[in-house]
């Protein structure tokens, strides 16, 4: 396997909402495994999310887990995910499902560098940024 970068989410009990979530904005394979399913059957938490990973068929990669019990929650606010590209069409459908019952910081327009980019803030409290370059010809 090729060493690969990609985010790893946490999340305050709704890792699995958020998981499918971003499974309907990218496509892919999602693998959900609960504590439960690690040896932890009848805990109260055992339905929660311990790992999560969507494989989408753009090799995109995103990972997430709900907060494990006795570690406390701390939202995100030090991090965005960005996406990149030159596929308009893609990135703005991205964009429009993110941005969807979230918050947008940045519209979706043209900057002054010349590329179309935006931030939100989607519905689970993830931050994110696209920016869709000018295709290299």
């Amino acid at each position: 396997m090729v060493s690969r970068l990609n985010p790893y989410l946490s999340f305050d009990g709704d890792a699995r909402q958020a998981m499918e979530f971003y499974k309907e904005v990218f496509g892919g394979e999602l693998t959900l495994h609960t504590f439960g399913d690690f040896g932890q059957p009848g805990a109260p938490e055992s339905d929660k999310i311990m790992h999560g990973t969507l494989e989408a068929p753009n090799g995109f990669t995103l990972m997430g887990a709900d907060t494990p019990p006795g570690m406390e929650y701390q939202p995100g606010g030090s991090f965005s995910v960005s996406l990149s590209g030159e596929d308009d069409t893609e990135l703005r459908g991205y964009w429009e499902k993110l941005s969807a019952g979230g918050t947008v910081s940045v519209p979706l327009d043209k900057q002054m560098w010349g590329d179309v980019f935006g931030m939100c803030t989607d519905r689970f409290g993830v931050p994110w940024m696209v920016n869709i370059s000018e295709p290299q010809g």
